[in-house]
């Protein structure tokens, strides 16, 4: 029987899967689910009696639930979506999508944030809302991680949950899996990988209170430092696996 803990988990992995693809959404529909993620995120801290939602622990705990569920394309797919592209011209137009992803969320968030401005007893809702926002964008990341190796022939084995830890932790350590590195195929989170994975996401969560700047501010502030790390993040990512591409079959 499945659990109320449970369903929470899976209600936040579907609402940041629908998140993680903006291109599907549009404005109104991003800050409508942004906003029960908020919703979801705050039940289920108070259901693992963790008063602070923002608290490292209880974040990589969230993302790490989330990460094996998020949409990953194989190279395939990829240039289909992509127009046939393929290549660095590929990875160019991912990279483009993801940054205009993580600024598009950072965007709502800073006008949700404005709005809470206006209404002072909402700006209680505002930590939750950016928790919501890391997560989002934490995933966009993990996401592109994922397919940049796709793209560049740098296969990451092992299961569902194992090659999701490893791009987890590829993303908190920005840079790209080896997976020729012993165990890489049976990674799991150490105490090292976790606290890497923890600093990560609160540095993330921290960017996000950018977005509380008054009279939308925060909008423009936030979407634009998304896109900045977001594409900082891809050109370390690339220059590892250029180095690391398995020649062709």
């Amino acid at each position: 029987m499945t659990s109320e803990a449970d369903r929470s988990q899976d209600e936040v992995a579907e609402l940041v899967g629908r998140l993680v693809t903006p291109e599907e959404t549009n404005g109104a529909e991003r800050r409508r689910l942004l906003g029960r993620l908020s919703t979801v995120l705050v039940r289920s801290a108070k259901k693992t009696k963790d008063s602070v939602p923002g608290r490292g622990r209880w974040l990589a705990d969230v993302f790490m639930n989330i990460a094996p569920r998020l949409p990953i394309r194989d190279a395939a797919t990829l240039r289909e979506h992509h127009y046939g592209l393929t290549g660095e011209q590929l990875a160019d137009d991912l990279v483009r999508t993801a940054a205009k992803g993580t600024m598009a969320v950072g965007a709502v968030g800073g006008a949700l944030a404005a709005a809470q401005f206006a209404a002072p007893p909402l700006l209680l809702s505002a930590p939750a809302q950016l928790v919501a926002e890391t997560l989002v964008v934490a995933a966009i990341e993990v996401k592109l991680i994922a397919e940049l190796h796709e793209i560049y022939g740098v296969p990451v084995p092992g299961t569902t949950t194992q090659r999701a830890t490893a791009f987890a932790v590829a993303w908190a350590r920005e840079r790209g899996v080896n997976p020729l590195a012993p165990g890489s195929a049976t990674i799991a989170v150490g105490a090292a990988a976790k606290t890497a994975l923890r600093n990560r996401l609160m540095r993330t969560l921290g960017r996000h209170f950018t977005t509380l700047g008054p009279f939308f501010t925060g909008a423009v502030a936030g979407g634009t430092l998304n896109r900045i790390a977001t594409k900082k993040l891809a050109q370390a990512v690339r220059a590892d696996l250029r180095g690391r591409a398995l020649p062709p079959a």
